[in-house]
């Protein structure tokens, strides 16, 4: 089939995308089997909402210490190969989780211990592998890639969830993290494959920076820091899916792990058409965008908190998955593309910081007021939260993402830099 280079899939036309693209497929469909599971098993083990927040926070506090690290390694060494170790780190953890599980030997705090191991390694991953895409599919398929990978992603939560609570139904959580810990070994094969002599690659890239030039170049940036600052408030108290399906399946609508399964498939059939979408919509992208479907994921979410049934809440939740998802991946497109190639593993690892640095405070402040004040209340808050943050950067902050940028990495870091150049 030919792919037309100026069409929504002409990322495939390179080798290495594709190689990713089929390994990564598997993978995510194992990760979201692997969440459902977990958010699962600490319902059996404690029936307590603020032990699922403090599971998620957990998983999610290696971002605050290891992420702009993890964008210090994707400036500094070969991606490829920390991609690999990465890889290992969270296939082990889930792994051993699969086989304390199936043993009837896990505790408590295996998951709290497992689920910081697999949130570390995604830490030092996630930047990495963010700007690895330039790498393998060249600045102007960057847009194009982030696009494909997020329909990916989502296509993965389309299938993990609901299979996941079937076999949760039929076998308990066990074989969800085993297949999980499979899927890691299939990228780590994929990366095995690349061809390095396909790479697009600076060869200024390799330099030697530190952490701090990082935050002063997306300082300097109000393009930048406008968007994070939407991408912030949205993530930590709108984008907690997990802990709001889980609680008002369970507590709401007084249905099983089946019924929980599929309100995540559901919500990923929205986020997985806004992941399609968003391949068309790339002359649209513009910081501002970033700011209305803030303002409409918001408003999602404040609609959604007062649906009456378990029907009406899991036919309205794919609009907000595609509010969500149409919203970010435009967020994670431009960040990556208004980036000077000598710096992106540190700015996306200080995206990532920002985008997943909040879930150790707002998970277990989400799980709490589920469980005390009630979970639609909740999921109201969190809207009413992220239109706030939308309209403080539309009053604030309008005027100046609207000035034209020079993107160029000498105007902004420091002479460390303008000597590399």
């Amino acid at each position: 089939m030919r792919i037309d280079e100026n069409g929504n899939w002409r990322s495939f036309r390179h080798r290495n995308f594709r190689i990713l693209f089929a390994a990564n497929a598997l993978s995510n469909i194992g990760s979201w089997a692997q969440r459902i599971a977990q958010d699962w098993l600490v319902l059996e083990l404690t029936h307590s909402g603020s032990y699922l927040g403090a599971v998620t926070a957990l998983q999610f506090l290696p971002t605050l210490l290891f992420s702009l690290h993890g964008g210090a390694l994707a400036d500094r060494f070969n991606k490829r190969k920390v991609l690999i170790w990465t890889n290992i780190g969270g296939g082990a953890s889930a792994l051993l989780l699969g086989i304390l599980v199936t043993s009837h030997s896990v505790k408590l705090w295996h998951v709290f211990v497992l689920a910081f191991g697999l949130g570390a390694s995604s830490a030092l991953d996630a930047p990495v592998r963010q700007a690895f895409t330039a790498e393998v599919v060249g600045r102007p398929d960057v847009a194009n890639a982030v696009s494909l990978n997020s329909a990916n992603f989502n296509a993965g939560r389309l299938i993990g969830p609901a299979l996941s609570g079937l076999s949760i139904a039929a076998f308990g959580t066990g074989p969800s993290f085993l297949l999980n810990g499979a899927s890691y070994l299939l990228v780590i094969y994929a990366l095995t494959k690349l061809n390095h002599a396909e790479f697009f690659v600076d060869p200024k890239q390799a330099v030697v920076g530190n952490i701090r030039e990082g935050i002063r170049y997306v300082r300097a940036r109000p393009d930048l820091y406008a968007i994070m600052i939407v991408v912030f408030f949205m993530a930590t108290f709108g984008l907690n899916f997990q802990i709001f399906n889980a609680l008002m399946a369970t507590q709401t609508f007084h249905r099983g792990p089946a019924s929980f399964g599929l309100l995540g498939t559901t919500l990923a059939v929205g986020s997985f058409s806004g992941a399609l979408m968003s391949a068309r919509l790339e002359r649209f992208r513009r910081t501002m965008f970033v700011v209305y479907g803030s303002l409409c994921f918001g408003t999602g979410l404040i609609i959604l908190s007062v649906m009456p049934t378990y029907t009406t809440y899991s036919l309205f939740l794919p609009l907000c998955g595609f509010a969500a998802l149409t919203t970010m991946i435009t967020a994670n497109s431009l960040m990556q593309i208004n980036s000077d190639p000598l710096i992106r593993g540190r700015v996306m690892g200080f995206y990532l910081l920002v985008f997943m640095g909040g879930a150790p405070f707002g998970s277990p402040f989400v799980g709490t007021m589920g469980e005390h004040v009630g979970i639609r209340q909740t999921i109201a808050m969190g809207g009413i939260i992220t239109i706030l943050a939308g309209l403080y950067v539309f009053f604030r902050l309008r005027h100046k993402v609207a000035v034209p940028v020079d993107f160029s990495i000498d105007v902004v870091l420091p002479p460390t830099y303008e000597n590399k150049s």
